[in-house]
């Protein structure tokens, strides 16, 4: 990881603690080529979560955005999933 993703996930572990109590709701929203293997990759990082995911495809379908909303333990946990994801090639976290 680069200095610069530490750098935004302390700040964003830091705003999460200061702006919710934990356990939360967390909504994560992502966009990745519309492949099929990608869209699962990121639905299998919230398997057995009770996880509500809803994706939905760009105008000209060469991009899926998928909206993960699940309740997560601590800031600690949110940010472990974004990493856990960012090694899907081509993934946008938004």
């Amino acid at each position: 990881m680069d200095k610069k993703t530490e750098e935004f996930y302390v700040r964003l572990k830091e705003e999460l603690g200061n702006t919710s109590e934990w356990p939360s709701e967390y909504l994560y929203k992502f966009i990745v080529p519309t492949e099929l293997n990608k869209i699962l990759e990121i639905e299998g990082a919230f398997n057995d979560m009770g996880a509500v995911i809803k994706t939905h495809q760009s105008k000209a379908g060469k991009y899926t955005s998928v909206s993960v909303n699940v309740r997560m333990e601590s800031p600690d946990a949110v940010i472990e999933k974004y990493v856990l994801v960012s090694g899907i090639e081509g993934i946008i976290s938004l």
